[in-house]
């Protein structure tokens, strides 16, 4: 059985977005919910969570992009004792609290101490689930309700801390990473991988790609076997190819087919599917190092079944 490590934290839970909002706190409780009801729960190493510094997070983001986040809390922690506005808006689907920068910093500090996990040995892989998610944050601007990039800030420190030389990334939430792709494009210790509902949101990822970026765009309405089929002919390959010694995981759920957030049909036989394919990269040319890192999923109850079903692979049971 393979070791997972599994890390949240309860600062996940103070970032609020407002009544109706699908980023909601429910989906971390959805999540702990049916992992401790179907006992996976019980084979996960929990592993603590630190938050990020500025020096990891300017990996990956400006000074400036975290200066300016920095200077919203500021104002809203100041302006909150004379009833001032408990909120600044980024974008019409994404505001930020008073708590938001401090989940945010959390949820980067998550994805590097997997990453330091992993590479140390202590478990051979990990899923983090986190909140706010990352991977629409580009180097100088949140959105789509996420403000620091996760997944891009673990990948430059396992290159850039720990000397990893090829580092595969693999983003299978129903919208494009555009964010992660914005920070790491052109750079040739990275290989992104992807599918995602087009056109949609975020309305990119077809326009002349970098060589280290495979994007998939594909239709609403593309079922599970249309995307195996993709992965097995596109995606397999190319990381066979690459050879990477560590793989990180944009685990987005928002394809499975009851998530009204996009027009895909997957379910969660596809999760399992597609999580194995990526274990079996995994092991023959990684060590088996997989950081997986939510993202997007915002029906609950396949949110719910579908992580269960990622990480039972992760963990081999």
């Amino acid at each position: 059985m393979a070791k997972t490590g599994y890390l949240t934290h309860r600062d996940f839970w103070k970032h609020h977005m407002g009544a109706g909002h699908p980023e909601c706190p429910e989906r971390l409780d959805a999540i702990e919910d049916r992992l401790l009801m179907t006992g996976v729960s019980d084979a996960l190493e929990r592993i603590d969570v630190p938050l990020a510094t500025l020096q990891q997070i300017t990996l990956a983001h400006s000074v400036e992009h975290l200066e300016h986040l920095e200077e919203l809390n500021q104002r809203l922690v100041a302006d909150a004792p004379a009833g001032g506005p408990d909120h600044a808006q980024i974008d019409p689907d994404t505001t930020l609290t008073r708590f938001t920068l401090l989940a945010a910093r959390r949820a980067a500090g998550a994805a590097i101490a997997a990453t330091d996990a992993v590479i140390r040995g202590e478990v051979e892989n990990a899923f983090c689930a986190v909140r706010p998610p990352g991977h629409h944050a580009c180097r100088d601007q949140a959105m789509g309700f996420c403000f620091l990039n996760n997944i891009a800030i673990a990948v430059r420190h396992a290159i850039e801390v720990h000397g990893l030389e090829r580092v595969a990334i693999v983003d299978f939430d129903v919208h494009h990473g555009n964010g992660t792709e914005n920070i790491l494009s052109n750079d040739p210790h990275v290989l992104m991988v992807g599918f995602f509902q087009h056109p949609f949101y975020p309305y990119s990822g077809t326009e002349h790609p970098a060589p280290n970026m495979l994007n998939l765009p594909v239709p609403a309405y593309t079922k599970g076997m249309d995307v195996r089929e993709l992965v097995e002919m596109m995606w397999i390959p190319r990381l066979e190819e690459f050879q990477p010694q560590m793989i990180f995981i944009s685990a987005g759920f928002d394809a499975h087919r009851d998530d009204d957030m996009g027009q895909m049909g997957l379910n969660e036989n596809d999760y399992t599917w597609i999580t194995s394919r990526i274990r079996d990269v995994a092991r023959a040319y990684s060590d088996g190092r997989i950081v997986s890192l939510l993202e997007g999923g915002y029906n609950l109850d396949a949110l719910a079944r579908s992580v269960e079903a990622h990480v039972r692979v992760l963990a081999d049971l």
